[in-house]
């Protein structure tokens, strides 16, 4: 329930964004916990052409004709590179295990990505992926989460807010100093998954950028986010994998991460009806949110029945999981089964 005093900090909270630049973002991190806790109860770089050449001299054409005596052989064609992953391949799994931390540029509420430098977070990354390094690589992951959701409807009645390009364009330029994986993150609000999808086209034709999929924030025409619990159904997200694996295959890519994330078993519904796309690493990230015994036990329950193809992720939260003891170790969150694949921390 919203209680008189929650709800005053909330709006709070509100006033206080709209006064400054981040005047679409969502208000707290206390609105985000009291929603969670409602549900607990490049081509990379482009092939040179060769030169136009003009037409040769009638002297020059006659002198370049083969005598009769000559033999001519073939040039072979050069095939070209087809791009990789930011540490090599072209196949996630099971070469890697994808290690990352989600947030926002200036909005501590969205995640620990948000907090300080961006540069500074990035190699708080690459030393948290370390111990997650066995039995395969690490790959860091950077979660940015470009689709913001809003408590308000915005000027398209969407309840939701787009960062600039130039924002995307930063957090990939600075993924790709750390060889690192960008994902997307989408809250759509009262708008689509794959209309968001298809807006950021431009970078997912890059072979290092993916998606991150929030279904607690994807509403009805009639719900309002921060009132309500979203959720989305497996043949919606077989519609944005289809999408995916179509531009994958046209433009020659590696395999795109693509996560959703899921807080509770009603978030994703028939999610039976999940279905494999080629070129596409499609991750269930399970958010539960406690204690250590907590969240073992959400985590069973939501990986007890993975779809076939869905790879299993795990998500630790630095606020919210203390509040219920230690946070777990990686050596505890590599002991699950399944073992996760992809581990984000918030």
């Amino acid at each position: 329930m919203w209680s008189a005093p929650r709800a005053a900090r909330c709006r709070a909270a509100g006033a206080r964004a709209a006064r400054g630049r981040l005047a679409r973002r969502p208000a707290a991190r206390s609105l985000v916990r009291l929603q969670r806790a409602l549900a607990t109860g490049c081509l990379g770089a482009a092939l040179l052409g060769a030169a136009a050449c003009g037409p040769a001299s009638e002297a020059t054409a006659q002198r370049s004709q083969p005598t009769a005596s000559a033999t001519t052989t073939a040039t072979p064609t050069q095939e070209p590179t087809l791009r990789e992953l930011p540490r090599g391949g072209r196949a996630v799994f099971p070469a890697y295990r994808l290690v990352g931390c989600a947030g926002a540029p200036g909005s501590p509420a969205l995640g620990r990505l948000g907090v300080g430098g961006l540069e500074t977070r990035v190699r708080e990354i690459e030393r948290t992926a370390r111990p997650y390094a066995v039995g395969r690589e690490a790959q860091p992951v950077m979660e940015l989460i470009a689709t913001v959701v809003q408590g308000s409807p915005g000027t398209d009645g969407k309840y939701r807010y787009r960062q600039p390009d130039r924002v995307i364009d930063e957090y990939l330029a600075e993924a790709r100093r750390h060889h690192a994986i960008l994902l997307l993150g989408i809250q759509p609000g009262r708008s689509t998954f794959l209309a968001e999808v298809k807006h950021y086209e431009q970078w997912l034709r890059e072979p290092d950028v993916g998606l991150a999929l929030d279904p607690e924030w994807a509403m009805s025409p009639s719900q309002v986010p921060m009132r309500v619990f979203g959720h989305t159904t497996g043949p919606e997200l077989n519609r944005v994998t289809a999408w995916v694996a179509a531009l994958v295959a046209r433009e020659q890519l590696p395999e795109k991460v693509v996560v959703f994330h899921q807080l509770a078993g009603r978030i994703v519904r028939q999610e039976s009806a999940i279905r494999p796309r080629p070129g596409v690493a499609l991750v269930k990230s399970v958010d539960g949110i406690g204690s250590r015994a907590m969240k073992e036990d959400t985590w069973r329950k939501l990986t007890r029945s993975l779809p076939k193809g869905v790879h299993a992720g795990f998500k630790l939260f630095f606020a919210e999981d203390r509040e219920h003891g230690a946070l777990m170790t990686p050596s505890q969150v590599l002991a699950l089964k399944p073992t996760p694949e992809y581990v984000l921390y918030e």
